[in-house]
């Protein structure tokens, strides 16, 4: 028997309201081969989001009981007030797997990842457009009007990073963007050579 394939890890980022988290549930849906990594926060739920699936929601101290173990591949405190991290150990192990693995991240933590692991790809969710953004912030309505603010300011500085990323894509179609990404996934995972 031959040992699995290498994996490259891919990373995807983008500004707040992007939809990061929209793209990376339809590539789980529909790309069950695809490994996403579940991100530990300390935010509370919103509505429909499910611990373990959508994040692992942790209290203050259980994150810093990570953080101080060295258990976070990455983490960052994110728009002010809650802290995100990715449990290292379970990307390790989807790597080792030969498994196409996701980390879908923000800003903070994708620069991070850049220091320990170079040689992913680093790719940029873009909205078609700021006013489109908004639209997207806005209507999802899960953020007070302060939170809202908070937000857009953070968006700007992450779209204004860009640059640092190997490579975008602009979602102006959820599903689009998501056959985009696995593309990218499966050309570096070792399985296209």
């Amino acid at each position: 028997m031959s040992a699995p394939a290498t994996s490259r890890l891919v990373v995807l980022a983008g500004p707040t309201a992007v939809g990061k988290g929209t793209v990376a549930a339809a590539v789980r849906a529909d790309h069950p081969e695809v490994w996403l990594s579940v991100s530990a926060t300390t935010r509370p739920p919103r509505p429909g989001e499910v611990d373990g699936v959508h994040y692992r929601f942790v209290s203050a101290a259980e994150f810093d009981a990570m953080v101080a173990a060295g258990d976070l591949l990455e983490w960052a405190v994110v728009h002010g007030t809650h802290r995100y991290g990715t449990p290292r150990a379970p990307v390790e192990a989807a790597l080792a797997e030969g498994r196409p693995a996701l980390l879908e991240i923000d800003l903070q933590g994708a620069r991070q990842v850049r220091e320990t692991m170079p040689e992913a790809l680093f790719v940029f969710l873009s909205p078609p457009s700021w006013d489109e953004l908004v639209r997207r912030l806005v209507g999802r309505g899960t953020e007070s009007e302060a939170e809202r603010e908070r937000r857009l300011l953070t968006a700007r500085t992450e779209l204004a990073a860009e640059t640092e990323f190997d490579v975008t894509i602009v979602n102006h179609e959820v599903r689009a963007a998501a056959a985009e990404l696995v593309t990218l996934l499966t050309s570096v995972s070792g399985r296209q050579r």
